[in-house]
């Protein structure tokens, strides 16, 4: 099956993996993308890839610029996507641009709408929200399926606010961001950190959440003889005053840079806890979204500490594993009353809980193509016409 993917970053580690899980899906995509690098890749997961140009993190302004631009010369990719029989678009300006690539090169190909995020900008009342969410409507009408990785970004935001289940006829299918591994050699878990403080927290992956940073150096300078952390990752330097500066002044605070996904097994066996607290958009799409540590925590075997009132937080408990805190500054109490045998139970919790929990394989790849290719999904595509409810994918 020729797939067009359309993403809104070339460069993300995320757009990688869904790359390689639509390959092993059996799957052909090309992927055409904007890029928040220097340079483009030639190739995203051994797919070709075609760049769109660059964009900014937090410049709406210049993505919606050349969001327009990239879909007025869509016409110009008529040869490259001949015969495809999937459009997808990942996130909103992708799919802005997919859609109108699917118009002006004559594909008949159903449409397909990827969304990982509910960006603060969809959810509030001025003109410039009602008017995104508006066009986001518009281009649903055209879409046959809406894929989310939370499920509840389709109870609190798809289906009170954009209609899908009652007045949009669109299906939907949830894909978690689980780690994929293909074949039989699986790495092994890590062995487990020596359990004692000072108790080591890993920050992993998209580093966007001020609060969190506030939180994490105030206690490790406060509290050297107890925390430390170890921050791995790609910063949103738009997000916080002076990322650098601040990790710099904080003791037993160290911010390692990027990395990739061969590099997971050690990060997460170098650390006791992952970090799964976010407050960037507190109250909307930080309580609604699963991020990646989660999953990477358990598969890597770092006990994941989060807020026990969102969705996050209700992930864990569902599957009896990780820290839940009501409030992060129960953080210092509860590492000071935390003994070695109370963590190494903590660990075995984790260890007990079925891998495929935290890791997506060959089976969840052929599912995932098979739903957007319209093939028969057992229940894991679901039409609108029923409640927004998405079965676990991925």
């Amino acid at each position: 099956m020729k797939l067009a993917y359309f993403v809104h970053d070339l460069a993300d580690p995320a757009v990688t993996r869904r790359v390689r899980m639509l390959r092993a899906g059996g799957a052909e995509p090309v992927v055409l993308g904007f890029r928040r690098t220097e340079t483009a890749p030639a190739e995203v997961g051994g797919a070709p890839a075609v760049d769109l140009g660059r964009t900014y993190d937090a410049r709406l302004g210049q993505r919606a610029k050349a969001t327009a631009l990239a879909a007025l010369r869509a016409g110009r990719w008529r040869g490259l996507l001949a015969g495809s029989e999937v459009v997808m678009g990942r996130t909103l300006e992708a799919l802005a641009v997919a859609e109108a690539a699917r118009a002006l090169c004559g594909l008949k190909a159903p449409l397909v709408y990827e969304c990982l995020d509910i960006h603060r900008l969809m959810l509030g009342e001025g003109a410039k929200s009602r008017a995104m969410r508006a066009v986001e409507r518009a281009l649903m009408r055209r879409a046959r399926l809406l894929v989310v990785s939370s499920p509840a970004f389709l109870t609190h935001y798809f289906a009170p606010m954009q209609g899908v289940g009652e007045r949009l006829p669109i299906q939907t299918l949830l894909v978690e961001n689980k780690p994929l591994e293909l074949g039989a050699g699986r790495a092994p878990r890590r062995l487990m950190r020596a359990p004692g403080p000072p108790w080591r927290i890993g920050w992993m992956g998209a580093i966007r959440c001020r609060k969190s940073l506030d939180i994490l150096t105030a206690l490790a300078a406060r509290r050297p003889d107890l925390l430390e952390v170890r921050i791995h990752g790609r910063p949103a330097y738009t997000e916080f005053a002076d990322f650098d500066a601040q990790v710099a002044a904080a003791p037993g605070v160290d911010f390692l840079g990027p990395y990739t996904a061969e590099d997971l097994p050690g990060l997460y066996g170098d650390v006791h806890f992952s970090w799964a607290v976010d407050y960037m958009e507190e109250g909307l799409n930080s309580a609604w979204l699963l991020p990646n540590r989660i999953y990477e925590s358990g598969r890597y075997g770092a006990v994941p500490i989060a807020l026990a009132g969102v969705q996050t937080g209700r992930w864990l408990a569902e599957r009896g594993f990780g820290v839940r805190l009501a409030d992060p500054s129960e953080l210092e109490g509860f590492l000071e009353r935390l003994a070695p045998d109370a963590y190494v139970r903590l660990r075995a919790e984790l260890d007990a809980v079925p891998a495929d929990a935290f890791v997506a394989d060959e089976g969840d790849c052929r599912r995932l193509v098979d739903a957007l290719a319209g093939r028969p999904v057992a229940a894991d595509v679901q039409s609108s016409a029923r409640a927004p409810k998405a079965k676990l994918v991925a």
